[in-house]
């Protein structure tokens, strides 16, 4: 099994981001923990601030994995580009927010992304993306 896990914007700066929103681990750190608890799945990350970027990555998937995770960190509430390329994949798809967003800012509550994946997942810091990776194991055995 083969599960790519993207970021968004700014997650890069996990780590010296307000670590009551977003937990104290870098980007780096939470790959390794996902890699130590999931040993028998080969993943493949990638990070970025670019919209583009990421589109193109969903794109490319659909040969190369099983499924996806994705935290499209502020595009999840801005970009329908990524939730028309996340709906047209027809892979397991997990969305994952570090923060609990019903607690934040009123222009986080509406997420576009989310409609273009299985679900999501938001308050649980890094053990989201455990979750996530448990999830679609789970969407893949039916």
């Amino acid at each position: 099994m083969k599960i790519l896990v993207l970021n968004g914007p700014n997650l890069n700066l996990l780590g010296m981001r307000d670590s009551k929103l977003y937990g104290e681990f870098t980007l780096s750190k939470i790959e390794e923990i996902i890699i130590q608890e999931f040993p028998e799945i080969q993943f493949e990350f990638f990070q970025s601030n670019s919209e583009g970027e990421l589109i193109n990555k969903i794109q490319d998937s659909r040969n190369k994995f099983n499924g996806i995770i994705i935290n499209p960190g502020g595009y999840a509430h801005t970009s329908v580009a990524i939730r028309d390329s996340l709906a047209e994949c027809k892979l397991p798809k997990i969305e994952v927010h570090l923060s609990h967003l019903v607690n934040r800012e009123s222009f986080r509550q509406n997420l576009i992304t989310a409609s273009g994946c299985d679900g999501y997942i938001s308050g649980f810091k890094e053990k989201g993306y455990l979750a996530a990776v448990y999830l679609i194991k789970k969407i893949l055995e039916k």
